[in-house]
């Protein structure tokens, strides 16, 4: 049966009689021949079923569907994804797999693309030998250098099968079958088997995709775009979150304040996803406005303690804070720190040593009211100061965990290198550490006093 325009019928191409043809089941991947193998119909859709199964990586799985139909399925095929937000198309394969297209939906208005895309049904084009090739491909294929491209082959059929998955349709897979080769009954139940694999990996692919910005976008909102430019103080930092995209971690650092007086903080809440990313930006938008009314690290911590364990019954952060006044000139800078079960800072001196503070304070958001002590230390010109989250002395390599000592050996070696240069150096010492295993976030703050100091590496 035919549709009006020279079109088979999806309900037909699924019908009884086609299924009687070679069996009801069409499930390809465990059909056996007489003697016990595998038939090549099989084979074509375990590997295809196998190669996209393999990866999250959305256009990956494209390529991958369209070097897999080819030779065996079709001569030419194209991919056709559907922007959900704009309706715009991506079209993908052609002559180079790996080139891409761009259309509109409205430039596909009424043609068999756009029956595919909104119904999900195969339609199966017979290209007559009486018409221009390229103007017979136009309800197919929407750009005219890839209707240039398919006409070369002198296609006979042309096969659009909708790629949907979990009711939605995601795009279009459309193959072509040149002179002496068009699609039988049984070509195209395959096709459409072969397509509705590929809908399912190219469905993961799009929701990880989908997930993955959603998690940057959460992640980004934990730190500030730009550190505030100090006069006569160097300031850098590092975010580094963890290799699962999708684990999005609690670790944060801010810094803010005008002139001479300036406050910076580092934290960690507690556990990890979007419950923690959302409660981390809270955290951090309740010190901003906190600070507008009191300064002192010691009691604007005990403030946000107060408000964070009203606000929750079963979290808590930790969390080093530090008030930065710097002298005229850079020559030196006061710093007031105080802590909320936080790892105390490293001092490190122009002379090359480097120690880390040892602060006492109670993590925030357990106890109702605490008061925090604050430490005050005075940085000359050449001394840095850095904080950091756990993710760098819990680094597990093959050596075991990355620790304070490593890391208070190292920082000494680059002493009065500048704030950017030791956050660098932490941050490729600890990845070499970790040589590609998984690791938590690590976040770093780094301060110096007057900027790089004649260092040489």
């Amino acid at each position: 049966m035919t549709t009006g325009d020279g079109s088979w019928d999806a309900e037909s191409l699924r019908s009884g009689d086609l299924r009687a043809g070679f069996g009801a089941d069409l499930q390809a991947s465990s059909e056996l021949a007489d003697d016990g193998t595998r038939t090549p119909r099989a084979e074509i859709v375990e590997a295809i079923s196998l190669a996209m199964a393999g990866s999250l990586n959305l256009r990956r799985c494209v390529l991958q569907l369209l070097t897999a139909v080819r030779p065996e399925l079709a001569d030419w095929a194209m991919v056709v994804l559907t922007n959900p937000r704009t309706g715009a198309l991506t079209l993908y394969g052609g002559d180079d797999p790996s080139a891409t297209g761009k259309a509109s939906r409205r430039s596909v208005a009424g043609q068999a693309l756009d029956r595919i895309l909104t119904t999900g049904r195969t339609e199966l084009l017979h290209v007559s030998p009486d018409t221009a090739v390229a103007d017979g491909l136009a309800s197919m294929v929407p750009t005219k250098v890839l209707r240039e491209q398919a006409a070369q082959l002198r296609p006979v059929d042309v096969l659009g099968l909708g790629l949907t998955a979990r009711g939605v349709t995601l795009g279009a897979l459309v193959v072509v079958r040149g002179q002496g080769r068009g699609f039988s009954q049984e070509d195209v139940a395959l096709s459409e088997l072969l397509a509705s694999r590929g809908s399912l990996a190219l469905d993961s692919a799009r929701l990880y995709e989908q997930r993955s910005r959603v998690a940057a976008a959460l992640q980004a909102s934990l730190v500030p775009a730009a550190l505030p430019v100090v006069p006569g103080v160097d300031v850098a930092a590092r975010y580094r979150p963890a290799i699962e995209q999708l684990d999005i971690g609690g670790d944060f650092y801010d810094m803010f304040g005008a002139e001479d007086d300036w406050l910076a903080v580092l934290g960690d809440v507690c556990g990890k996803g979007v419950d923690a990313a959302v409660l981390t930006g809270r955290a951090r938008q309740s010190l901003r406005t906190a600070a507008h009314f009191e300064r002192r690290p010691g009691a604007l911590l005990s403030a946000f303690n107060t408000v964070f364990h009203e606000d929750t019954s079963d979290r808590f952060i930790t969390l080093v804070c530090l008030r930065l006044r710097p002298a005229a000139g850079g020559r030196s800078a006061d710093v007031e720190i105080a802590v909320a079960g936080h790892a105390g800072p490293v001092v490190v001196r122009a002379d090359g040593r480097a120690e880390q503070l040892e602060i006492e304070g109670t993590v925030a958001g357990v106890l109702p009211d605490v008061d925090y002590p604050t430490t005050t230390v005075r940085l000359e010109q050449g001394d840095a100061l850095l904080l950091f989250t756990d993710g760098v002395e819990e680094a597990r390599g093959q050596e075991g965990f990355y620790g304070l000592d490593r890391l208070l050996n190292l920082l000494g070696e680059y002493a009065g290198a500048g704030a950017d240069a030791i956050c660098g150096a932490v941050e490729q010492d600890v990845v070499e550490h970790l040589d590609g295993r998984s690791h938590d976030d690590i976040a770093l703050l780094a301060i110096s006093c007057g900027g790089p100091t004649g260092w040489q590496n």
